[in-house]
This record gives C-alpha cells, sequence and structure tokens, in this order.
C-alpha cells in the first residue's frame, strides 16, 4: 500500500472485474495502479446461489473486506466501474448504473452470465461512499452493427453482437497509438482469445460486425463449441436424453477443448502439447484453425482493407497457439500480438476519462 501511503489518496477508481470462480479488483490513483488483488470463490461458495445475480451482495462483501484489511478507506473512493453484462444493445461508451440497468442484470432478460455481476456489486459499493457512482464500461452487448451483419438467413433471428467488446476496443487504442494513428483512421481485424473467443471487424472505430461467443457463434473455445452443424444440434436437442439446460450448459460451459480434452485450462492444454501429447496437439491446431478462419472471413467485412490484425487475451500468451493463426493469416496483414487480458487497465482508463470530464456518460433507458 506505499503507493497510497506516499500519495495524496484523492478521486481513487477502483475497478472491478467477475469472473466465474473469481473477482479480480485494483484501486487505481490516477493512471497508476496503487492495489491488485485477485478473490477466488471455492465453487462451494458459490453453488448456494440459483442465480449469478444473486452472488452480487456476497461478492461486493468480500471486496469491501479486502478493502479494508489493506487499510483502504473507502471514502477517498470516487468512482466503481466494472464490466457490464447481458443488457440491451448499446452503443460503446461509460453507462451510469441506474434503476434500469440494475432490473435487466437482475431479471436476466437478456441471458445470464457472470459479467452481470459487474454493475450490480458497482452499484452496491458506490450506494455506500458518499460522492462515489457506480459506471459499467463497453458491455458485451455494445453493438454498433451495419445492418446486413444482423441477417441470420432464417426470418425472425437475427445475429447478435456480443463480444469482448471492452477488451477489443480498448486494444484497438492501444494499438492505434502505438503507431501514432487514430483508432477511427484504422480497419482492424482483432481476435479475443480467452475462455471465450470473439473476433472483430473494426471500421473506422466502430464494430460492424463480429462472432458472438457467448452462445455458438464463430470459433471454439477452451469451454465453449461455437458454431455447430445445425443437423446435428436439432438431433441432439431432441434425442430426449437431454433437458434444455444441460444442453445449454454443454454448449456454453461443458463445449471446446474441455468436451475433447476433459480440461478447459489452457495452459495445460498448451504444456501437453509442448510435451508431445498428440491429441492435445490435434484439438488445439483444431481451435487456431477455426480462430483463423473466423479471422478471414472478417477480412470480406472489410473489403480486403486491413490495417493490421490483433491478437489478444490470455491465450495470445501461447506463442504455439499464435504461430499456428499466424502461419493461415500472417500474409493477409501485419500480425500484432497483445498478450494477457487487462480489463482492469481499460477499465481505468475509462475512470481517468470520466474524472478528466473527456467523455460523455451515457444513459441506459
Amino acid at each position: 500500500m506505499e503507493n497510497l501511503e506516499s500519495e495524496k489518496m484523492d478521486q481513487l477508481i477502483l475497478a472491478i472485474n467477475p469472473r466465474v470462480l473469481y473477482t479480480q479488483m485494483a484501486i487505481y490513483n490516477g493512471n497508476k495502479m496503487a492495489f491488485l488483488k485477485k478473490i477466488n470463490h471455492e465453487p462451494i461458495e458459490l453453488d448456494k446461489y440459483d442465480h449469478i445475480s444473486k452472488q452480487a451482495e456476497f461478492r461486493k462483501e468480500v471486496i469491501l473486506e479486502e478493502l479494508e484489511k489493506n487499510d483502504i478507506n473507502i471514502t477517498d473512493i470516487y468512482i466503481v466501474i466494472s464490466r457490464g453484462g447481458l443488457i440491451k444493445p448499446v452503443k460503446s461508451g461509460i453507462y451510469e448504473v441506474n434503476e434500469v440497468l440494475k432490473n435487466d442484470l437482475m431479471n436476466y432478460e437478456y441471458g445470464e452470465d457472470v459479467s452481470d455481476l459487474g454493475g450490480l456489486i458497482a452499484d452496491s459499493i458506490a450506494q455506500k461512499i458518499e460522492n462515489a457512482t457506480a459506471y459499467i464500461a463497453d458491455p458485451v452487448v455494445v453493438d454498433e452493427f451495419d445492418d446486413i451483419a444482423r441477417v441470420s438467413g432464417l426470418k425472425g433471428i437475427e445475429r447478435k453482437s456480443i463480444f469482448h467488446a471492452l477488451h477489443q476496443i480498448n486494444i484497438s487504442r492501444h494499438h492505434a497509438k502505438a503507431i501514432n494513428k487514430n483508432y477511427k483512421d484504422l480497419n482492424l481485424v482483432i481476435a479475443h482469445l480467452s475462455s471465450g473467443i470473439t473476433i472483430g471487424a473494426h471500421y473506422k472505430g466502430r464494430v460492424i460486425d463480429a462472432t458472438q461467443g457467448y452462445d455458438g457463434d464463430g470459433p471454439f473455445s477452451p469451454v465453449r463449441t461455437g458454431t455447430l452443424p445445425l443437423g446435428e444440434v436439432v438431433k441432439l436437442c431432441f434425442s430426449g436424453k437431454y433437458s434444455k439446460e444441460e444442453v445449454w450448459k454443454m454448449f456454453t460451459a461443458e463445449g471446446g477443448l474441455y468436451s475433447y480434452l476433459g480440461t478447459f485450462s489452457a495452459y495445460e492444454i498448451d504444456e501437453k502439447v509442448m510435451q508431445g501429447d498428440e491429441e492435445a496437439r490435434f484439438y488445439y491446431d483444431a481451435m487456431a484453425y477455426q480462430v483463423a478462419k473466423s479471422i478471414a472471413s472478417m477480412f470480406a467485412v472489410l473489403k480486403g482493407d486491413v490495417d493490421a490484425i490483433l491478437i489478444s487475451g490470455p491465450l495470445a500468451q501461447s506463442r504455439y497457439f499464435v504461430n499456428q493463426i499466424n502461419e493461415r493469416v500472417g500474409k493477409l496483414a501485419p500480425v500484432h500480438i497483445y498478450p494477457g487480458s487487462d480489463e482492469l487497465e481499460s477499465l481505468a482508463d475509462y475512470g481517468m476519462q470520466i474524472i478528466k470530464k473527456e467523455i460523455e456518460i451515457q444513459v441506459y433507458k
């Protein structure tokens, strides 16, 4: 805590990133991270809640306990900001948490995901702090699609924009800054590689198309199936062997590498590949193959005018996996690797924009 002790504690930013089995949190003093903590949650602690949104109070309390334990005075926190969840489609930006937003998150009208907790936890903490305000930034439902991208092939069903908006947009801006360009002047294809995988087509500062990694579109991932042969899905659903909930879990939490290899740890699979496990190599290569196919499809979306391909996320730390992708798409455009997935930094960047009044706060309706 030496950073906070040696500097004035004024208008601190609390950034929160809830994940399935842990909660990441950080305190930022200006642009400088002053405290970082990953709070692990045992499955038995979470299994008592029948819906994800009901974990909000529990996770809030463990965050507050951690802050108190580390002598962080919560009255110095000015902004509480978190990932956004499955709400109505919105444009990119920052949204102050209001009653309409909380209602949609609590009632999971647009779906249920661990990211739904972000706005609920942030608001619950901000309510305890005088002068603090809760926000979400670039929720996963940021929707700036061209209308043609929404067409699915069956009337009554539309393709939805659900992707790693927070990370993809932040990486885009960092890349633009690194090459002395403006994000709005670039065309980029971005692959975010995590437990879920999404590929986006960024056209002059707008994501006009993206694979939908939430419930079945694009490449498979460590835990999700991605696009499946539709006929076989119909047979599985009507086989009588599985309930709707079991099928849903199979597609979103027990698919992908987990279904083939019995583990969703990409690190573990990467180690197996390096040790010569041919089965692990085959399915790891297949996932890279599908990622490359999706990247190439976004070239058609952007009419071949692509300044760069950006590969990011935790899986981008695997040199082997990235090389498998690069072998297939490297001739299309320059490839840049941004390993890791720092949502907290992205959130803090937005927090500073709020403090400096450099960004308009959006109203969720």
